[in-house]
């Protein structure tokens, strides 16, 4: 099951607030052995964020929404993911106990829209201020505040999706080529992706830098260890074949 995250907000286009969430979730799906698939950054802008929610409850993707699920004007997920579903909008009857128990009679008539989600939804408890966030499917709906949307994230993966932690996490293994170029090693990059397809090759060539001034390449494998560490000791016996001289990320830094 591939991750995805959907992070909301006008402010983080315009550059006011910088995203913390991104880099939060990446570390947290570390921890449990799992990686981030894909990201997308939306404006509060009600028909680009439907057609998005849209495409996530299809893809069957595990996917983490960020922000908009307050009850300001400029809050626009629940209805975007209701009409996403072709669903209505319903005061979940859980989420109406939990806001009326923490404001009372100033739960009317504003707060109470917090707990106005798509008909069907499952609740997130929020274990700081207590409103909570909402599934629909495998798609997860928090609030933008990190204090608030983090620990909902990990009580949803450790809850709900125990079955896709990983004991063994991935690694990367890298090396640097000198003087290489990509045009040259298309065919064995071609030849190694289809050896080893559980495997991520990436290839970063350089120009050269103020570190390693030459021309270079640094090829990275990621995925579990035993396999990475197989295919690096191929890909460097492959690489020092075809006559590249090799060093290392930390050797070449120094």
């Amino acid at each position: 099951m591939n991750v995805g995250a959907i992070i909301i907000g006008d402010e983080l286009l315009s550059g006011k607030r910088q995203d913390k969430h991104l880099a939060a979730l990446i570390a947290m799906l570390a921890e449990r052995g799992m990686k981030l698939a894909w990201v997308e950054y939306l404006g509060d802008d009600p028909q680009r964020l439907q057609a998005s929610l849209a495409r996530a409850f299809a893809s069957g993707d595990l996917v983490f929404s960020f922000g908009g699920i307050g009850a300001t004007p400029d809050d626009y997920t629940r209805q975007c993911a209701a009409a996403a579903l072709g669903v209505p909008l319903a005061i979940h009857p859980e989420a109406r106990a939990i806001i009326e128990g923490r404001f009372g009679a100033e739960a009317y008539p504003h707060r109470i829209n917090m707990g106005n989600i798509p008909e069907g939804a499952r609740l997130i408890p929020n274990p700081v201020n207590q409103m909570p966030g909402f599934s629909l499917g495998d798609v997860h709906f928090v609030p933008g505040f990190p204090a608030m949307a983090w620990p909902m994230i990990a009580w949803v993966l450790d809850t709900l999706y125990p079955q896709l932690k990983n004991t063994v996490p991935d690694i990367e293994q890298t090396v640097i080529a000198l003087d290489a170029r990509e045009g040259d090693l298309i065919t064995l990059m071609q030849t190694f992706t289809a050896r080893y397809p559980a495997l991520r090759l990436s290839s970063l060539p350089s120009f050269g830098s103020e570190r390693i001034p030459q021309m270079h390449i640094e090829f990275g494998f990621s995925g579990q260890p035993a396999l990475v560490l197989l295919a690096m000791a191929e890909w460097r016996k492959a690489l020092q074949a075809s006559g590249y001289v090799l060093c290392e990320r930390d050797t070449a830094s120094n």
